[in-house]
């Protein structure tokens, strides 16, 4: 059966902003990004799409906190009086797929008719701003936008032992899952390198990416005075940079709509089914740190729904805050190591716009489908997360309607990836005695030198526990660090600290 093209939904615009004035507090605030990059969309789908938004749906921004939320602002910028309007709660990677299948349901389901999906962050500008404030105070604290974060300044047990923002929580993903692959250290940093030199290379040739030069694989992994370690094993060039004033966009409409009007063949792209789960918000509450079943489930859904294998994909957007989330992905669906796993450029090289960075790889993949001969169809993969590896949210577009699928669609696939979950150890967070490491990451400061080693360990009754390792203890820092021998399943002892801190000793 031929779907109806009233409820067919297509991307007819796409739209970026690199905002980078010499004077960084020159640059534009968040919605001022979101803005620029709607209008860059509608220019892109042949002008005068805007005035006529019925669906404004926004990525939640951090920069600028006490401007949210922002889309009557937004609204007004654009020219706009959509019927719905909305914004997500918190500034999740998973966001702008989420918006984007949203969307895609409101088309088919005949609830809209235009809807446009924005997001944009500028922290370059924003600390730069804090920074200058604070210095006129006479203050000497650097401000730091996502450890600062209203929901992040809560000081409890997690962030006790060091883990409060994902850079400190992503590399016990990657350490359990280079034990878990059979890899030494080394093997497991030149997977990585590896990854991350091909993102290099397609930022390079990408001019709405923000860092475009390319860097070996040697060099992402080794530390540097210009590439200083972060949390073990994960140097500078192996995470998200933030520091970024970007903005991207898209239009969704019908394709009966394009046509009407004359939006030409060749610019739609049609929004493909997609598949959503997530894991718990508590990082502590996972079975495992090595895989993530919500992230398989929502992979493989997304893969079947379509009908497709990863043969038949052409393009791939795996995402890329730290290695650990493309390496697991890649692993689900068994994308090759030598081919490139993004079309934008990855969160460090590409931008890490925090929770928008997905909007530039739809844009991104939309310019790429375009660009390909139609004697066939084409089809890109979009994979993004969020939170601390939490939220997964898979789609794919197509250069041809894909005649098996039809909008609405239900994408929450969120009991079958309960069912696929183990058991969660229960949290101890008294315990002592002896005891075996889970997973384990040593954080670093600016200088390079380590500041705590936080070890997530498992006692003999199965519960999971948090150690501290802390800098004067030099040998243990050097066991979990140095790649001799493998720090995960070793065996140790939890022992009473200073105040509450637990510390670990090796056995």
């Amino acid at each position: 059966m031929t779907a109806n093209p009233e409820h067919v939904p297509v991307i007819i615009g796409v739209g970026q902003v690199n905002d980078r004035p010499d004077s960084p507090e020159q640059g534009l605030d968040s919605g001022g990004l979101m803005i620029a990059a709607l209008n860059a969309a509608d220019a892109d789908a042949g002008g005068g799409w805007l005035e006529q938004v019925d669906s404004l749906a926004l990525v939640s921004q951090l920069s600028w906190p006490h401007l949210n939320p922002l889309t009557e602002a937004v609204a007004k910028g654009i020219g706009a009086a959509p019927d719905h309007l909305f914004q997500t709660a918190m500034p999740n990677g998973d966001s702008p797929i989420l918006l984007l299948n949203e969307a895609a349901n409101r088309i088919g389901a005949g609830k809209a008719k235009i809807c446009a999906i924005s997001g944009g962050e500028a922290l370059r500008t924003a600390a730069h701003l804090a920074r200058a404030k604070a210095a006129a105070a006479g203050s000497d604290h650097k401000p730091n936008a996502l450890r600062d974060a209203a929901h992040r300044r809560t000081v409890g047990y997690r962030q006790s032992y060091g883990l409060t923002v994902p850079v400190d929580v992503y590399p016990l993903y990657e350490n359990a899952g280079r034990a878990a692959y059979g890899q030494s250290l080394s093997e497991g940093q030149a997977e990585s390198g590896a990854i991350w030199s091909r993102f290099s290379q397609v930022a390079a040739a990408n001019p709405s990416a923000w860092i475009r030069s390319e860097t070996s694989a040697e060099d992402v992994v080794t530390p540097s005075a210009d590439n200083r370690p972060i949390a073990f094993p994960y140097t500078k060039l192996q995470v998200a940079n933030s520091s970024v004033n970007q903005g991207a966009a898209f239009l969704v409409t019908s394709l009966a709509e394009a046509r009407r009007r004359g939006v030409p063949d060749s610019q739609l792209v049609y929004v493909g089914a997609g598949a959503a789960a997530h894991e718990s918000d508590d990082f502590l509450e996972r079975d495992r740190f090595d895989a993530s079943p919500s992230m398989a489930v929502s992979l493989t859904r997304a893969l079947e729904l379509n009908g497709i294998g990863v043969e038949q994909i052409d393009h791939a957007e795996l995402y890329s805050c730290f290695p650990c989330v493309p390496k697991m992905a890649r692993r689900v669906i068994g994308w090759p190591l030598d081919r490139p796993a993004t079309v934008f450029g990855g969160l460090t090289f590409g931008g890490g716009p925090i929770g928008n960075y997905m909007s530039h790889a739809v844009a991104c993949m939309v310019d790429k489908l375009r660009a390909e001969p139609r004697n066939r169809q084409r089809t890109g993969l979009l994979f993004a997360n969020g939170g601390y590896a939490t939220h997964n949210h898979t789609i794919v577009l197509t250069s041809q309607p894909n005649p098996g699928i039809s909008f609405p669609q239900a994408f929450d696939y969120q009991a079958e990836a309960d069912a696929a979950r183990g058991a969660v150890p229960e949290l101890d967070k008294a315990y002592l005695g002896p005891a075996t490491i889970e997973t384990y990451t040593v954080h670093y400061g600016r200088q390079g030198e380590p500041k705590l080693g936080t070890v997530v360990a498992r006692t003999p009754a199965g519960r999971r526990t948090l150690a501290a390792v802390l800098p004067a203890d030099e040998a243990m820092i050097a066991f979990l660090t140095d790649g001799q021998a493998e720090p995960v399943g070793s065996a140790g002892e939890i022992v009473a600290g200073a105040g509450d801190l637990r510390e670990w000793r090796r056995s």
